[in-house]
Parts: structure tokens; sequence; C-alpha cells
């Protein structure tokens, strides 16, 4: 894992803090070699603190053609003036000594591969996301161990990446590592705390330490099969399942109160009904066919 994640990568001076001093060498002499990408940032920028780690990810799996200085313009305000830069964050790239491209503020990532991709051509999969793809095959096998693993080896790569955290927060929740997926969390910043990835393994967490409590199943179901509208028991059991992996019971049991009485708990079999699939993910399968069930049952 240690040599796939290493593999092509970018060379060490591909991302680098500069200057007013040091721009003329470091920009325009440079790009006459590669592209080279100016990230004009600040420390108080909200903004750049999501942009920044974003173009360094792409910079780096484009494998040293093209890099990336980073300028802090409270440091440097006359190169800011110069490019009569009026908002942060703004990205100009530079071919041959001539700014060539640019843009303004906050970009989702896709956009700046694009971007990237407008200086150097095509980028294939980075190291990172070749292992990302092999932790998934992984946790679609049922290998939770070997996709931890994984996943700990990409952020020792890169520690903020959120899928990386996601994936493995779930694994810890499925190896039933409940502490460690809480450290995961707790340590995240604010940014990353946001990423869809993460905000789902939060989720797939808290159904876990629910799920812990559901108690004798057995009873559970003897409770049910005497009176069926015992929604606390199907309630119960269903998170029973979830606990066990059998999130297809699971869902169609919170179905089931739901059709025979939404109202319950304070529509609370929607609720966590809403929450199984956000811990599972808006693609995952049994997400899209669980959603297409309530519909029916909420529009009927």
């Amino acid at each position: 894992m240690e040599q796939l994640i290493g593999q092509g990568s970018a060379p060490a001076d591909v991302i680098k803090e500069s200057s007013t001093a040091s721009f003329v060498t470091d920009v325009i002499e440079a790009s006459n070699e590669v592209p080279v990408v100016v990230d004009f940032w600040a420390p108080w920028c909200e903004p750049c603190k999501q942009l920044g780690p974003q173009l360094e990810k792409v910079v780096t799996g484009a494998g040293g053609k093209v890099r990336l200085v980073k300028i802090n313009i409270d440091e440097n305000p006359e190169i800011a003036q110069q490019l009569k830069i009026q908002s942060i964050p703004a990205v100009f790239a530079f071919r041959n000594g001539q700014p060539v491209d640019g843009f303004i503020g906050a970009q989702p990532e896709s956009q700046i591969k694009s971007f990237i991709e407008r200086l150097t051509g095509p980028i294939g999969p980075s190291p990172v996301e070749q292992a990302l793809e092999q932790a998934k095959a992984a946790i679609d096998e049922g290998d939770f161990q070997a996709a931890s693993n994984i996943y700990a080896q990409i952020l020792k790569q890169q520690p903020g990446e959120a899928t990386a955290i996601g994936g493995l927060t779930r694994c810890f929740v499925a190896l039933g590592q409940l502490d460690q997926a809480r450290d995961i969390l707790q340590s995240v910043d604010d940014t990353v705390g946001k990423h869809p990835d993460v905000e789902g393994a939060r989720a797939a967490l808290a159904l876990a330490e629910q799920a812990a409590d559901t108690g004798d199943t057995a009873a559970l179901e003897r409770d049910l099969a005497a009176d069926p509208n015992d929604h606390q028991a199907r309630y119960d059991i269903a998170m029973a399942h979830y606990a066990a992996g059998r999130n297809e019971d699971a869902i169609d049991g919170l179905l089931e109160i739901v059709r025979r009485d939404r109202q319950w708990n304070d529509d609370g079999a929607r609720a966590q009904l809403l929450k199984i699939f956000e811990a599972l993910g808006p693609t995952d399968a049994q997400t899209v066919a669980g959603r297409r069930k309530l519909s029916s049952i909420l529009f009927a």
C-alpha cells in the first residue's frame, strides 16, 4: 500500500510558498518549464481555506505537470496590487512568463481539475484516488479491516482527505470499534466535517450507538407477534437489524411503521430512515430503493 500511494508522486517542490522577492524566480521563470498556478490567499479568508487543499490535491495528482505557488497577500500586498486583485481567493495560471487563465473564489474540485487540465492535458487518477477505489472495493466485499488499512495509509499521505476520513470512520463502525470512530470525527475541523462523506459517517456512528442499546431481540419479536401495532418493538428490531448489518431488513421494518402510523413518535420512523439513507450514502442501491418505497407510502 505504501508503494501504491507513493507511485507517480509529484516532485518535492511542486507546491511552495513564495513572496514578492522570489515571485520572478518561482513563477515567471519557472513557467517557462511547466505551467505555474498561483494561489493568492490570506489567513482570514474562509473560502481560501476551502480552496487551498483542493488545489494542492489536484496539482499533486498531476504528477509534476504543473506547479502551485501560494502567496499570502497580507505579507505580499505589492503583487496583489500589480495584478489588480480585488477579491480572494484569486488563482492565476502562468505559462511562458505570462498569465493565461484564472478564476476568483472557491470552486468545486471538478472545476479545479478542469482548470488544471486546460494547462496540462488530461490527468489520470492519482495514486490516492486509485487507493480510494481499492478501499471502496474492499468495503463492497465486506473486508472492512483491509479497507481500514488502506484508508489509514491514505491519511498518512493526505491527513485532511475527507473521503478517507469518512471511510475509515465507517470501517471502525462496521468493526464495532466505536471509540476509534468517535476519535476520528472529533479530530476533524469544521470544513472537513461538512463534507458529505464525513457527515454520512457521523450518521452511521450515531445509528450504531443507538442500535447498541436495542436489548433482547427475542423478547421484542414476541412482543411484535403478540401485537403487530407495537411500533416501539418493531422500531427496536429494525435498529437491531441495522446493528447486525441487515440494512434492508432495518429499512423494511421502519417503512412498515410509516405505512401503519406515520405520526408515531413524532414521525420518528421516517426520521430514522433518513438517517440510515444518509449513513449509507445517496447512491447506495438500498438508499435508492428505500427512498422509492418511502415515496410510494407517503404519496399513495
